[in-house]
């Protein structure tokens, strides 16, 4: 009796025009699960970014602003994200350019960045340990001394440039 009712349900469903899709989009397949953004980690487990413990001299956190670039397919990309990745590599490199030409940097992230409350932020991330960020941000960011900008980081997430504050 409770497989004819659960049958009955789905064919009232389907009858009244209910569509079930997912927040990728009309035809897009569900992606994978994003990578957890901070999974604390002990020193000897090392850190789930890099596999490695941080090297000796490298501080615990650090302080950074990014611009992120999304592409169509990037994870966690909203639907109105249409670009290729190839126009958002162009893009990315662009604001790169300026930011390295000494524009402001928060201000570059507040008209570029399509990270979710970046503009509010001026890109800011505040202190992060390296395990807070999948692999390549992190090297990125760690490798960068206060006050540098990277070159144009590819991660999941899109095209990334960023600014060590601290």
């Amino acid at each position: 009796m409770g497989l004819k009712l659960a049958i009955g349900s789905l064919a009232v469903g389907l009858a009244s025009g209910c569509v079930i899709t997912t927040y990728e989009g009309q035809g897009e397949p569900p992606r994978s699960p994003a990578p957890p953004l901070y999974e604390p980690t002990s020193p000897s487990e090392g850190s789930p970014s890099t596999g490695a413990a941080p090297a000796e001299d490298e501080p615990e956190s650090i302080a950074a602003s990014h611009i992120l670039i999304q592409y169509r397919g990037s994870m966690r990309a909203p639907p109105d994200v249409i670009r290729s990745k190839e126009e958002a590599r162009e893009r990315a490199a662009d604001v790169l350019a300026r930011a390295r030409a000494g524009e402001d940097f928060a201000e570059l992230a507040a008209e570029y960045s399509e990270e979710p409350g970046a503009a509010e932020r001026g890109g800011a991330l505040g202190r992060f340990p390296r395990s807070a960020m999948v692999k390549p941000f992190a090297d990125a960011a760690f490798a960068l001394e206060p006050g540098g900008v990277s070159e144009v980081v590819e991660t999941v997430f899109g095209f990334h440039i960023i600014k060590r504050t601290e």
